[in-house]
């Protein structure tokens, strides 16, 4: 490998070779004149390489993601064997503090990027983002959940016809890849259109932590950073047991009905045409309705409220995967 010898500057502090540093991005004062910061975790190996940026906490209630970012850190994956590993493993600090989705001015900090200089407040810190430390990244794994009551199974998601991504989410290998277009204003549709190439992790639920979605999350990232040979020699890549399951097309089931909700089935279960995989009653034990599989495929994502309402959105289901 070849030594490092050029400068790392990041809000302009400069990290040397070898060292790891924490800088904090300000990006706001409370109303209370208390200044807010995201601390941001820069860890450069002694050998050139690429630089990959572990962010989570884009949505402030999505905790499941904050907490794989935290044990990449703490177990030291993230120091490399080459290049760098930025770490910001809780970016709305605001929504974290309320247990939100979103910044206080009300805007979901994932549709407003690339941001403005001039903008809202979550204009604002997106802007700084796409400034500030995205021109000094190469790679990007962001870290998301579910929404508070719909449980997304371990996924990678790419937009499709991107071959190079697809090798990318290869190397990760989450139990799924689900191909979807990037959504207007989101940080994987700027990371794109700035050429840093992006990967979308989901999974779990939001104000919720599962150890086995966090366990999904550290593994993929370690097979990620042994496929770029930036994994310290300390750590060792597993090949899961199940080949990754590729979506091209899926689609949401939705509540007939109103009422009380019961779940037949795991996520990540493939389920049959006209299977009985749920169903909604009363409360007074006279009415009982079927949720039923429109088709094959394989449930990604599941709505674990207890109680829901007519055009809910229940299950997340594939209609068409890779192959087919």
């Amino acid at each position: 490998m070849e030594i490092s010898n050029s400068e790392f500057i990041l809000l302009d502090k400069n990290i040397i070779p070898g060292e790891t540093k924490i800088i904090n991005l300000n990006i706001a004062k409370l109303h209370t004149m208390t200044e807010l910061n995201v601390p941001i975790i820069v860890s450069r190996s002694i050998y050139e390489g690429p630089t990959v940026l572990l962010s989570a906490g884009l949505h402030g209630d999505e905790l499941t993601g904050i907490e794989i970012v935290r044990q990449l850190i703490r177990q030291g994956i993230n120091y490399p064997a080459c290049g760098t590993i930025i770490c910001i493993p809780l970016i709305n600090v605001f929504g974290f503090v309320n247990q939100d989705r979103d910044f206080p001015d009300g805007r979901d900090l994932n549709r407003v990027f690339p941001g403005s200089a001039n903008g809202s407040l979550a204009s604002r810190f997106a802007y700084s983002i796409m400034q500030d430390i995205i021109p000094q990244v190469d790679y990007v794994i962001d870290f998301h959940s579910g929404g508070r009551s719909r449980f997304n199974v371990p996924q990678i998601r790419i937009e499709p016809n991107n071959e190079e991504l697809a090798t990318l989410a290869h190397a990760f290998s989450a139990p799924f890849l689900l191909y979807s277009e990037n959504i207007n204003g989101s940080f994987r549709e700027a990371c794109d259109q700035s050429g840093v190439k992006h990967l979308l992790f989901e999974g779990g639920k939001a104000l919720d932590m599962d150890s086995s979605v966090v366990e999904a999350g550290v593994q993929g990232t370690i097979r990620f950073l042994d496929n770029l040979n930036m994994l310290g020699s300390e750590f060792s890549s597993e090949i899961p047991e199940q080949p990754m399951v590729r979506i091209t097309h899926s689609s949401w089931i939705r509540a007939q009905y109103s009422g009380l909700f019961h779940n037949f089935v795991s996520n990540g279960t493939y389920v049959k045409e006209g299977e009985e995989i749920g169903k909604i009653t009363d409360p007074y034990g006279l009415v009982e309705e079927s949720v039923l599989a429109p088709n094959n495929g394989y449930i990604i994502c599941q709505n674990q409220a207890p109680i829901v309402f007519q055009g809910d959105a229940v299950y997340h289901i594939s209609t068409k995967i890779e192959n087919d």
